[in-house]
């Protein structure tokens, strides 16, 4: 036992290719999305982009050496689409497969386990301009690229996950367009759920081997009513089947939840797709569960506006309300009782499923002192926290088999660009040196 942890429980970090590779051009890779929409003007929040990000394309064996000498013994990583397929459909790139073989080669060098993310949301850009995540036929591209990738690596990768939260793909992508590719196309992000877990059930059908692991990793959240008032609970289910039912249902289930068709008026297309769900519903190894914060919603005050752009089609209106929690600098309330509500909620509908926390981190305004150090201690204490709640889950008997924090180093944190810092090693762009920050010292401390 570490700490109350079994010798067998997974202790890891993860990233983002986009987030932290850079090296955008080089080596035959193809642009994605990402690229388009963070040179696009208006689109991050301080103007940068991933061009460069932490050079991890280059710095990689240093990036791994600072994790392994971290006591963690598992990487997180994802696989850049367009650097194995640069237009996302045709022949493979060889240098972009040689890249993952080194990274993986070295991470086992190091006594680290690879963990493999396959989509982390950077779709070749040619895939996006026949149709992305709306069209069908990218779920099919999705596992050709899966298969190519998986057939070339599966001797030093044994674990994979098929995407990373496919909410985010498919409604802040295609519904608010807060995200690459930025489109609001209403209830139609609806299509990009069902075409992303087409594409993870067709890649399970392709891939899975004796000998690896084959999971998704999701980001649910609890979803609380303001209120016990009918309305406010009326709010609280249409997001919890958004946020939550709509992946999980499919994906244990084999049913997507009537309710929510019925609230987007999307009952008659999704029927036309049942054919599709047994390929959804495959057995899955594990789930991936990302966990940042619950959300209490109540019903509209006052007359309904004109639906705009939202997360929530069909269900614009209703409101998020602040429960005066503590918060990240992303605005995120911190409650870690949320992360033991959620992973409940979905081991009673997968009693003896395994399941592990992908991600779970926070973003504050991180200061480098006079000394050369980040006292980051509002991290220390939310990670100490969430690492508590994981504790008591392993000590209950609860299948939680690991915990990866979110994120090794700062990075390129999506449409904030680099004005969100999350990770437990401070980056400085200009240098790109890395400083463990207070909190990595004390996971580092905590692991020992």
């Amino acid at each position: 036992m570490t700490n109350g942890f079994p010798e067998g429980f997974t202790w890891g970090a993860a990233t983002a290719s986009y987030q932290v590779e850079g090296a955008v051009s080089e080596d035959g890779r193809g642009p994605s999305i990402w690229d388009t929409f963070a040179h696009t003007p208006g689109r991050i929040a301080d103007g940068t982009n991933g061009d460069v990000a932490d050079d991890h394309y280059h710095l990689f064996a240093e990036d791994i050496r600072l994790l392994a000498d971290l006591g963690l013994k598992a990487y997180r990583f994802s696989i850049a689409w367009p650097r194995i397929v640069p237009t996302g459909s045709g022949a493979a790139n060889a240098p972009g497969l040689a890249f993952y073989r080194r990274l993986a080669e070295t991470c086992l060098e190091y006594g680290v386990t690879p963990y493999a993310t396959l989509y982390h949301w950077d779709l070749p850009q040619a895939l996006e301009d026949a149709g992305g995540w709306l069209v069908r036929d990218t779920a099919e591209r999705f596992r050709d690229y899966a298969a190519i990738t998986h057939g070339e690596l599966s001797d030093v990768i044994k674990h994979w996950m098929t995407l990373n939260e496919p909410w985010c793909s498919a409604f802040l992508g295609y519904g608010n367009g807060e995200h690459a590719p930025g489109r609001t196309e209403g209830a139609d992000a609806l299509k990009a759920v069902h075409h992303l877990l087409l594409g993870h059930g067709l890649t399970l059908d392709a891939i899975r081997a004796e000998g690896g692991t084959y999971g998704i990793a999701l980001n649910p959240a609890p979803i609380h009513a303001a209120s016990d008032s009918a309305a406010d609970r009326d709010a609280a289910r249409r997001v919890d089947g958004l946020r939550n039912r709509m992946f999980l249902e499919p994906l244990l289930s084999g049913a997507y939840p009537a309710d929510v068709l019925a609230d987007t008026g999307m009952t008659e297309w999704f029927g036309a797709q049942e054919g599709d769900l047994p390929l959804i519903a495959a057995p899955l190894d594990f789930i991936g569960v990302n966990y940042y914060c619950p959300t209490t919603v109540a019903a509209p005050d006052g007359p309904i506006s004109t639906p705009g752009p939202s997360t929530q089609p069909g269900s614009e209106n209703v409101v998020a309300v602040d429960t005066g929690l503590p918060r990240t600098q992303m605005g995120w309330p911190i409650e870690p009782r949320g992360l033991r509500d959620i992973l409940v909620t979905i081991n009673k509908l997968a009693p003896e499923l395994p399941l592990y926390v992908t991600e779970n981190g926070s973003a504050y305004p991180d200061v480098l002192t006079a000394e050369g150090t980040v006292e980051d201690d509002e991290r220390l204490d939310y990670l100490q926290q969430h690492v508590a709640v994981c504790r008591d889950l392993v000590s209950e008997g609860f299948p939680l088999k690991g915990y990866f924090a979110w994120t090794l180093i700062d990075n390129f944190e999506w449409s904030w660009g680099h004005s969100r810092r999350f990770g437990i090693v401070y980056v400085d762009y200009t240098t790109q040196a890395r400083i463990v920050k207070k909190s990595g010292q004390w996971l580092k401390d905590f692991l020992s």
